[in-house]
């Protein structure tokens, strides 16, 4: 039985409370009025585009309003555009604490989910070379109760307007744009939450019903409890890969409600299948480090390594697909969104590129470094990295245009649900047994080695 050490578990706790202080201060420090908000412009402008004050671009991307009209109408129409674009800054800046909390949140949350899709597979495919992990992914997944909990409130605190994130829940906004209109039917605050509510509900009554099975197989005397988990598991996978991208048009690309892509489910489930198996591999490390999983050896800790590798690729295809469709046709309703990240995030944007293809493509192709622990670890903590910066990437240019920088708020969200999924990780490994006692495939993973 593990036993969570109190040095990892105070470390935790003090993650948790500096990212409760820097979050709070992020809150705090964000401006409730239009005068506040050029205040804080003027101080903190280090050269984003220019002056703010100078844009040509309003929230819905209109240019040269009323170029030909008389004077007089010009400046009454160029006041009501200055009134509209203080107004929009204004909301970006009181998005930031509430985007850096957002970003945290769901990243920490995919990768809980990444691990439970990899856990299903496993399990479906009864593959026989992982079930020395299944305690080590089953750890992983808890993490779902509270973290969905988490982005199901903070979604619920978006629909009551606490924040301004998503533009088509103001009613305003949708009554002078037609395009949101048409969309009105999907995206209403109404059906947003109840196709939240069952996203997390069957997420996380599968990983509930799939963990009791998994427990009883142990104390049971025939394999009955196996196969009800195959097939839930099957079954399960069909729920998942349609929820999932839903989720992925729901809680991520609905930000930027102008904009699709028919790549964005795919796109966002690479991410958080890459960083689960990440996590997977680093956790086991970790154990095994400690002197528990004394039956895993290299083997499994390759194979790890290799969906790493395997699956970073796969990302970095459907990102140049998606990519590179949108920029060769050249149509302005998409190229928009690559447009505002290649202008005012050129650094996350093309550091997450380097940290998701280039680093994993260099480190992890070799097939003996797969075998080498720390060398995975660091893998894996650059991978992680790349992957918060793709979430980063998705969510605060449409949130916080070119305001954004890395900032109290971000440190603080990363720290606070960091810490808390270490806890509740290593928590709940601590009650079951990390190996598997009647698997049916548990004496094939034991000697699992090539």
């Amino acid at each position: 039985m593990y036993t969570f050490s109190n040095r990892l578990k105070i470390g935790s706790f003090i993650a948790m409370g500096l990212g409760v202080i820097f979050l709070a201060i992020g809150f705090l420090s964000a401006p409730s009025t239009v005068e506040e908000a050029k205040a804080i412009v003027a101080a903190h402008d280090d050269g984003h585009g220019g002056g703010h004050g100078q844009e040509a671009v309003s929230h819905g991307g209109d240019q040269g309003h009323g170029e030909s009209a008389a004077h007089g109408a010009e400046a009454s129409h160029d006041e009501g555009h200055d009134a509209s674009h203080d107004e929009h800054l204004l909301h970006q800046l009181q998005n930031k604490p509430w985007a850096a909390l957002y970003v945290a949140a769901f990243f920490f949350f995919m990768i809980a989910l990444g691990v439970l899709a990899f856990y299903a597979i496993q399990r479906a495919a009864q593959a026989g070379w992982s079930p020395l992990l299944f305690r080590v992914m089953e750890g992983i997944t808890s993490y779902l109760v509270p973290g969905g909990i988490v982005v199901f409130v903070i979604l619920v605190l978006s629909v009551m307007h606490m924040n301004h994130m998503f533009v088509w829940m103001d009613a305003d906004v949708v009554a002078h744009d037609e395009l949101l209109q048409g969309k009105a039917g999907y995206l209403n605050p109404t059906f947003f939450l109840v196709r939240a509510a069952i996203f997390l509900g069957g997420w996380i009554f599968y990983r509930e019903y799939s963990r009791k099975l998994s427990l009883a197989q142990d104390e049971s005397d025939d394999d009955s409890n196996f196969i009800k988990n195959f097939r839930w598991s099957a079954g399960f996978l069909v729920f998942y890969l349609v929820t999932e991208s839903m989720m992925s048009w729901d809680w991520i690309m609905s930000l930027d409600p102008h904009w699709f892509s028919t790549l964005f489910g795919w796109y966002v489930f690479a991410s958080m299948f890459v960083s689960g198996i990440t996590v997977i591999a680093m956790v086991t490390i970790y154990l095994k480090s400690k002197g528990y999983l004394e039956q895993v050896n290299n083997s499994h800790i390759h194979d790890l390594a290799k969906f790493m590798f395997g699956i970073s690729i796969f990302w970095t295809y459907l990102w140049f697909a998606q990519f590179m469709l949108i920029w060769y046709a050249n149509i302005p309703e998409e190229v928009t969104y690559y447009v505002a990240r290649f202008q005012d995030f050129k650094l996350p944007f093309f550091a997450m590129l380097v940290m998701n293809f280039v680093f994993p493509l260099l480190v992890l192709m070799n097939s003996d470094y797969k075998r080498v622990n720390w060398f995975v670890i660091m893998a894996g903590i650059v991978v992680l990295a790349g992957h918060y910066l793709d979430i980063f990437n998705m969510v605060m240019p449409a949130t916080v245009g070119d305001q954004w920088y890395i900032g109290l708020p971000e440190i603080g969200g990363i720290l606070f649900f960091g810490g808390l999924f270490v806890y509740w990780v290593f928590n709940t490994l601590t009650k079951a047994p990390l190996q598997p006692k009647r698997n049916p495939f548990i004496e094939e993973s034991r000697h699992f080695h090539y």
